[in-house]
């Protein structure tokens, strides 16, 4: 009993000399710390005062209005005719995105398996419209829209976003066409099929989640784009991004918590789509290419 005794508070007596965790951290892991958390606190006060707005009857030098409603979205909804913007949105964006596919896969796939002269050139040149501002490009490419007839339509507006979504479609792939193994598709050929039995029957199942992916982030990109959209596009062809900023540098006066009530429908929307990208992206896979080393 008295061994027993001893265990115990010589366990109490450890128990009570170990020493507090405490967090350390050194002076510049304190600064970033802190300059993450003021910009946080920022966008979310900045998000907060439009959303609190766009449900405020009025709102003058106090810290909350002086009553709530929601008719203000209403009012946007019919005044900036959004059901049409919003259609032409999805329009666009899907439209991007399966043309984005169809010639960024193919293109991925060359650029994979093949080596060619000048393929490190072909790799800057798909790199030089992600890295641009879109409006160092945007102008010439309208006006050579325009020029053709095409930009002002709905038209238009899907051929200039495709120039930076091709190529992200094509730098998205690379890396998950470089983690197939050639040997399934020799294998593949050696048991008779085809070339277009190979990709649908073969690759098409292990590039989806790629495609997936690259689908997602193009749909969350265009719907994104200002600069080129609002280049080429006509009073039928608005996006939603486009519409927000007529409502809000257009002549005339309107209520504030309209323009407000269309940013916060904005905004639920990218929100809605990145939350669905990134439940179906992870981002190491955009970046890190994974090859498999050759057996020596």
């Amino acid at each position: 009993m008295s061994g027993g005794t001893a265990i115990r508070s010589d366990d109490a007596t450890a128990g009570s000399a170990r020493p507090r965790r405490r967090l350390v951290a050194s002076p510049g892991a304190w600064l970033v710390w802190g300059a993450v958390v003021f910009f946080f606190l920022n966008l979310l006060g900045i998000v907060g005062s439009v959303l609190v707005s766009s449900f405020g009857q009025r709102w003058f030098d106090t810290w909350l209005p002086d009553g709530w409603t929601a008719k203000w979205y209403g009012q946007a909804w019919g005044e900036f005719a959004l059901l049409d913007v919003i259609v032409v949105t999805l329009q666009v964006s899907l439209a991007v995105v399966v043309l984005s596919l169809l010639v960024g896969v193919p293109a991925a796939y060359v650029l994979a398996r093949r080596d060619f002269p000048g393929k490190r050139l072909a790799y800057l040149v798909f790199l030089l419209p992600i890295l641009m501002p879109p409006i160092t490009y945007g102008i010439p490419l309208a006006t050579v829209l325009y020029k053709f007839g095409l930009a002002g339509h709905l038209s238009g507006v899907v051929l200039a976003n495709l120039v930076p979504s091709v190529p992200f479609v094509i730098l998205t792939m690379t890396p998950f066409i470089e983690q197939i193994d050639p040997r399934i598709e020799s294998a593949a050929r050696m048991c008779g099929a085809g070339l277009r039995s190979v990709f649908l029957r073969v690759l098409a199942p292990l590039l989806l989640p790629g495609m997936l992916a690259s689908a997602i982030l193009v749909l969350v990109r265009t719907v994104g784009m200002f600069e080129l959209t609002f280049l080429t596009a006509g009073p039928d062809s608005q996006t939603l991004v486009v519409a927000l900023y007529y409502s809000m540098s257009a002549a005339g006066i309107r209520a504030q918590q309209t323009v407000d009530s269309m940013a916060v429908i904005y905004t639920s929307m990218m929100l809605v789509l990145l939350v669905i990208g990134l439940r179906y992206v992870n981002p190491t896979q955009l970046v890190a290419r994974v090859r498999e080393e050759s057996d020596s």
